[in-house]
């Protein structure tokens, strides 16, 4: 059973004013230790969240309201997409891997190594129309047992890579950065968002013909607290979730305003029909906020 809370975007920027959404954020369901990486099935008219140290996912249908387990034990699954032929891929702390649950319900292991040596913890995944699979992978997993099983790093960076749709070929594309997080292409996918949770800012790279990044100057810093999860809606602008909700920027790289919640946000996602269904996993709690904008198409 929901609840509710009053929504309060801020204004930072008068090119922020248009923005707007229902007075009030439903909560749809809370008691968990921390949620992340909502992903929503268009087809089914469901959304899919990890509860990380829990070690599951959860579902809540959108034609019931109702919330159950998707997946227990889920590997201590972090983020989670859904490709363009309607799969799951997810990030698992505990595997130390990439999967995707085919439609059988079975997973396949999209990538568990680097040039022999085992992954950290991938963190959050998204597809590019190309088919190819990008991921984060710092070590919040391997850290200690609460996210994931207590590890020595094998690789022994904090790096961003990308699976080649072809061969599989797990690929590096980015290896400066100190714990790389939410990842999200522009919508001609020319370009990369990419959050460095320890540093608390953005990163923008140009992403060439043949997937390799250049760039990476900051396009952002976080004033609260540090960025999580990233996403785009379709006028390019860019959303980020933070310690007080989750903050907007115009392409340029100016704050426009933010959408406060009452708990620590890890990320969000749109879903709905038309994209203009913000759902947000908040620290205990799974949110959801009918807006007047819209997603960009991919992800979900």
């Amino acid at each position: 059973m929901s609840d509710t809370v009053k929504t309060h975007f801020e204004i930072l920027d008068s090119r922020f004013r248009g923005v707007k959404g229902d007075q009030w954020m439903e909560r749809l369901h809370t008691g968990c230790r921390w949620t992340e990486g909502p992903a929503y099935f268009a087809a089914g008219r469901y959304l899919v969240f990890s509860d990380i140290p829990n070690d599951r996912i959860l579902r809540w249908d959108e034609t019931t309201g109702a919330v159950g387990t998707f997946r227990h034990p889920a590997r201590y699954a972090n983020g989670n997409t859904v490709d363009r032929r309607g799969r799951l891929v997810s990030c698992e702390h505990g595997g130390r891997q990439v999967t995707r649950t085919e439609p059988d319900g079975s997973t396949t292991v999209l990538a568990d190594r680097f040039d022999g040596m085992r992954l950290n913890s991938p963190n959050d995944v998204v597809e590019r129309a190309d088919g190819s699979i990008w991921f984060t992978d710092p070590g919040y997993g391997i850290d200690s047992d609460y996210e994931g099983h207590q590890a020595k790093s094998e690789i022994g960076a904090d790096q961003v890579y990308r699976i080649d749709p072809g061969t599989a070929e797990v690929r590096l594309v980015a290896d400066d950065f100190n714990r790389p997080n939410g990842l999200a292409f522009s919508q001609d996918e020319r370009q990369l968002y990419i959050t460095d949770s320890e540093e608390s800012h953005i990163r923008l790279f140009d992403v060439a013909d043949d997937s390799t990044l250049t760039g990476g100057t900051v396009f952002a810093r976080c004033d609260a607290g540090a960025f999580d999860g990233v996403r785009l809606d379709d006028t390019g602008r860019i959303w980020a979730a933070a310690h007080d909700g989750i903050h907007c920027f115009d392409p340029d790289g100016t704050l426009l305003g933010k959408l406060r919640v009452p708990e620590t946000v890890a990320n969000f996602t749109f879903g709905g029909p038309q994209r203009n269904h913000l759902f947000i996993c908040a620290t205990s709690s799974l949110y959801s906020l009918r807006v007047n904008f819209n997603g960009a198409r991919y992800p979900r």
